[in-house]
């Protein structure tokens, strides 16, 4: 019986861990659970796994260090959304416990110094992106000496063949309206910008050690081959399934094993595949996220930071869909060379970025 501690219980990755720890009782036992704000859910999740339970708003990072500390868990889900995410992360593997990750931001902002904290503490992290997982398994299975290149599919989201003019004018209702996935809102957003992809090109290349060169962007609009890779031979291998996040989650909670689920295994017949190249200068978020991977220092924390500032003033309706990128180039800008040595540094350094997306957002929507 494997314990699970479940942080961002209620939202998307954390409802689905949910869905297969009740599926999967001989499994998996709930050890605990937490989740930004809402304190109800809370309530009625540790009333139902008999678990404690804590509430970000409220209880603070000391709540979760509590739960972590209290939970004797196995292995911990992080589905918090956005930088919140990073040092929960960090407290997690402080303890020694495995790490399910599906938080972009602790590997996107920090992942020398987390890479060695798990390793300090003989902790591993499992990457639960379906993207990153699929990637996970091919180079266990192929081996990443054998490897000349990763290749990450996106969906192209719900623009994907909008012309220039028809992104100017997209509205918030309809970039929340995902073809394939169901997710919060912030990542709905980036995925219809790409902006998610470039989180992904650079996770992929940090997780996996790649140079950003070899991280390679495949649009797949069914969202069926979760990621690729291609051997030195020249040969491709993908790992293919429905678009159903349970299957990264499930995997990550069962490794390094391999087990039957009650999930509906893919069935080759009556899909499409088709793939094309990314529109890279209509969605400039990928092309900023390789520049800022290749220049490394603080440039990736800088790209995570702007971009999470525009999409909450797109969602506030302050900017508009095409100014995304344009706060988020603005903001590069400025010099973010320097290279974090601690966590603390991290966060200084995202709040600086704040500060200097809002001048730019300022500068370039004004009194919207």
């Amino acid at each position: 019986m494997k314990r699970i501690l479940v942080l961002g219980c209620t939202g998307s990755i954390g409802s689905q861990t949910i869905d297969i720890a009740r599926n999967l009782k001989d499994q998996f036992q709930i050890a605990g659970v937490a989740c930004g704000k809402n304190r109800d859910a809370v309530t009625k999740l540790c009333a139902e796994f008999n678990c404690e339970g804590t509430v970000f708003a409220e209880d603070g990072i000391d709540g979760i260090r509590k739960l972590v500390e209290k939970s004797n868990a196995d292995i911990a889900v992080n589905g918090i959304a956005g930088a919140s995410g990073l040092e929960p992360s960090m407290i997690v593997l402080e303890n020694g416990m495995d790490l399910a990750l599906a938080n972009k931001e602790t590997v996107v902002m920090a992942w020398p110094i987390v890479k060695d904290f798990a390793r300090q503490h003989n902790a591993n992290i499992i990457p639960v992106d379906s993207e990153h997982s699929a990637i996970f398994n091919l180079v266990q299975k192929i081996g990443s000496e054998n490897l000349s290149e990763l290749i990450i599919t996106a969906s192209g989201g719900p623009f994907r063949t909008f012309t220039k003019d028809q992104l100017e004018k997209v509205t918030v209702e309809q970039a929340l309206n995902h073809p394939t996935w169901s997710m919060g809102p912030k990542i709905t957003i980036d995925s219809a910008s790409l902006a998610n992809k470039g989180l992904e090109v650079i996770e992929a290349s940090r997780l996996f050690d790649f140079s950003p060169d070899k991280v390679k962007v495949v649009v797949h609009p069914q969202s069926l081959v979760h990621s690729l890779v291609r051997t030195k031979d020249g040969m491709m291998y993908a790992q293919i399934s429905d678009p159903d996040m349970r299957h990264p989650i499930y995997g990550a909670l069962v490794w390094p094993e391999y087990k039957e689920t009650y999930l509906n295994p893919f069935d080759l017949f009556d899909h499409e595949m088709t793939f094309f190249a990314p529109r890279m200068d209509d969605f400039p978020m990928l092309s900023l996220a390789y520049k800022c991977s290749q220049l490394n220092g603080s440039y990736t924390i800088a790209f995570n930071a702007a971009n999470e500032i525009a999409v909450q003033a797109f969602i506030d309706k302050k900017c508009r869909f095409t100014e995304i990128p344009k706060i988020v180039s603005n903001t590069l800008q400025k010099d973010w060379s320097k290279t974090p040595d601690c966590i603390d540094m991290v966060y200084e350094t995202d709040a600086l970025v704040r500060i200097e997306a809002e001048k730019s957002l300022n500068i370039i929507c004004g009194g919207k």
